[in-house]
């Protein structure tokens, strides 16, 4: 198997759907001897901000000396950037090798009458396999969906868990309240577990600290309120905060948003924990070094300045909400022209009500995705809000569009599905825009 059988092996189990639960990954990690029971993992779950706060974990560590394995979900450009170890894609080759092992298990399944295992279900016992052959000190592992069924919820004692913002997506599967929502997200806290949270909502807060209290487990809040940001601008922030009883001065971020420095400030919780219970050796320099690096792809980035080009996975209320507020700080007067796509699950009425308000021109498109939204349909909603736009299925086009319609003080936004940020910022990397 070479690495694009790989990928089509994998993408072709995407008919087995998105089936949350536990029997089938557990059986499959179990035929590959449970490389997930040999892993120090730190498994994070929540609504928004899992990968920029797994991101922040995952650096700091490595700047600690350690080797850390990164898993999160979707990918932006490669299938690789899935499954990392000290920030380095797994290599096409390796992605070959490990899939011909898992499907071997797999077809070992289904011969013995056990249903075939979901895309993602392969995807998470491909990266416990290959965690666990190359020796790493940590796993941050990040929940593809919800938390009580994920496949991810496999492993049975977490360094820690960490639950970042929680707000409501995905109702078909998780309820449609905060309360059903945090349930589900508060399933992966295990017995005897340290869990760190960001603040929540009065609803799901409670709900999560009913099933911390039920597990006989120590939580922390992180507090997002004693900090004072220093500098703000479209390069980065820099900030001054409290954790536990230590004081961090200027500490330095490349991710914009105010919401990246409360990700940031949860992230450092992780670190202290491991330090204070674990005893694991994570240096202040190491601190400071690990956050200035953290990188994030497609959360609020800047991929070129003149005019200002911004990309943005925004796809939920608070996601949006998180946009709406960077560019209320960073953009002032300036006219923004939108390129927007979304998946026809998500709550897409009120994404448009928050943030088309804020712009000039507005492009829909669709993204790649068999979940996808026609450009037309999405035209139509963001007209019901008395908003004048043109649709265009061709994502490559609509940026053009988006370019002809700015100016150097202007600002394009490219935001909604991830699947659609992804292939953007392949096109504008190529320099053609």
């Amino acid at each position: 198997m070479n690495y694009n059988e790989a990928l089509e092996y994998i993408h072709g189990t995407y008919k087995f759907g998105r089936v949350l639960g536990l029997d089938n990954i557990t059986k499959l990690l179990s035929l590959l001897d449970n490389p997930q029971d040999d892993l120090n993992i730190i498994h994070v779950a929540g609504t928004n901000g899992k990968g920029s706060t797994c991101s922040f974990i995952n650096s700091m560590l490595i700047s600690g000396g350690y080797k850390v394995g990164l898993y999160t979900s979707p990918y932006l450009e490669s299938f690789t950037e899935r499954i990392r170890i000290n920030s380095e894609n797994i290599e096409e080759e390796e992605l070959a090798r490990v899939t011909n092992i898992v499907k071997t298990k797999v077809d070992d399944m289904v011969e013995s009458g056990f249903n075939h295992p979901t895309e993602f279900e392969i995807v998470t016992a491909i990266a416990f396999y290959y965690y666990k052959e190359q020796n790493v000190d940590f796993v941050v592992l990040e929940v593809g969906m919800g938390g009580r069924f994920d496949a991810t919820n496999v492993i049975k004692k977490p360094l820690i868990n960490v639950i970042t913002p929680i707000s409501i997506d995905h109702t078909d599967y998780l309820g449609d309240t905060l309360e059903k929502i945090a349930y589900e997200k508060g399933g992966i806290i295990k017995d005897n577990c340290e869990v760190i949270m960001y603040p929540q909502s009065k609803e799901a807060e409670s709900v999560i600290k009913n099933i911390v209290n039920e597990k006989n487990c120590t939580l922390t809040i992180a507090n997002i309120q004693d900090k004072e940001i220093t500098k703000m601008d479209v390069l980065g922030q820099v900030f001054n905060c409290k954790v536990k009883d230590d004081v961090y001065d200027n500490l330095e971020i490349q991710l914009i948003g105010k919401h990246q420095v409360n990700n940031a400030i949860v992230a450092i919780n992780v670190i202290k924990i491991l330090n204070d219970k674990y005893d694991f050796e994570i240096s202040d320099q190491s601190i400071y070094e690990g956050i200035k690096n953290t990188k994030w792809a497609g959360r609020i980035e800047v991929l070129g300045k003149n005019p200002l080009f911004i990309i943005d996975g925004a796809h939920n209320e608070d996601g949006v909400k998180s946009l709406c507020n960077t560019i209320d700080a960073y953009m002032g007067d300036r006219d923004i022209t939108l390129v927007l796509g979304m998946l026809k699950d998500k709550d897409v009425r009120t994404v448009c009500e928050i943030l088309i308000p804020r712009c000039k021109n507005v492009i829909t498109t669709k993204p790649n995705n068999p979940r996808a939204m026609k450009s037309d349909e999405l035209k139509a909603i963001v007209n019901s809000l008395n908003k004048e736009c043109t649709s265009c299925d061709d994502i490559e086009k609509a940026v053009e569009l988006a370019t002809q319609k700015t100016n150097e003080n202007s600002v394009i936004i490219c935001a909604g599905s991830l699947y659609m940020i992804g292939d953007i910022r392949s096109i504008v990397k190529k320099g053609d825009f």
